[in-house]
């Protein structure tokens, strides 16, 4: 979790972030949700060819590694979020919020790939 949490610090409490995530759609927000997962992936499987995704133990199909790894990314930038009260700060509705959570997600997703590699 320290991984993800590094790197979504700056994210969570920068006004500039809320501003650009208030003038996004849902669209904008679903694509970088999308952007989340396969960074996310990317840095699991594609960087790293000493980690074979097929002898991996799934849930539904989907690697258990990757599962903890967007949990941790989106978990630590949505526990920041909260617990900085960023949301109330900035006057943010819930679309907005998932917006930043999302924007901050793309690079905890990094830390806690690295984190993972490195543990």
């Amino acid at each position: 979790m320290v991984g993800g949490l590094l790197l979504a610090g700056p994210f969570v409490v920068t006004e500039e972030v809320w501003v650009l995530a208030e003038q996004m759609t849902i669209f904008h927000t679903a694509i970088t949700i999308l952007a989340v997962i396969v960074v996310g992936y990317s840095a699991l499987y594609k960087a790293d060819k000493d980690r074979d995704v097929d002898v991996e133990a799934k849930f539904l199909g989907i690697p258990l590694r990757f599962l903890s790894v967007l949990l941790v990314a989106i978990g630590s930038v949505s526990l920041l979020t909260f617990l900085l009260a960023a949301p109330k700060t900035f006057g943010a509705t819930p679309l907005t919020t998932v917006t930043t959570v999302s924007i901050g997600s793309i690079f905890s997703v990094v830390g806690a790939a690295a984190a993972d590699s490195i543990f």
